[in-house]
């Protein structure tokens, strides 16, 4: 067992030893009862499946990723 402290922005260093036997860096965070539960995700499709562009191909969202990175470049360009 080690102690982490919290800090302003809520974040804790895990250890590397723990971080190691976890295999992943993507983590699932729950609370039960006064405990934080940290569980390892190992296959993160399905964590992120919620924010999954559906009935799109790659190549399309790829693309609508390279119009989004423009359309804000160009925004913050001219905001100046």
């Amino acid at each position: 067992m080690f102690t982490a402290k919290i800090t302003s922005k809520g974040q804790i260093t895990i250890p590397a030893g723990l971080r190691k036997r976890l295999g992943s860096d993507l983590v699932e965070v729950d609370m039960v009862g006064n405990e934080i539960i940290i569980r390892p995700i190992r296959k993160p499709g399905g964590a992120l499946e919620k924010y999954a562009i559906k009935d799109k191909s790659i190549e399309e969202v790829m693309k609508m990723e390279e119009e989004a990175a423009k359309n804000g470049f160009f925004k913050k360009c001219n905001d100046y």
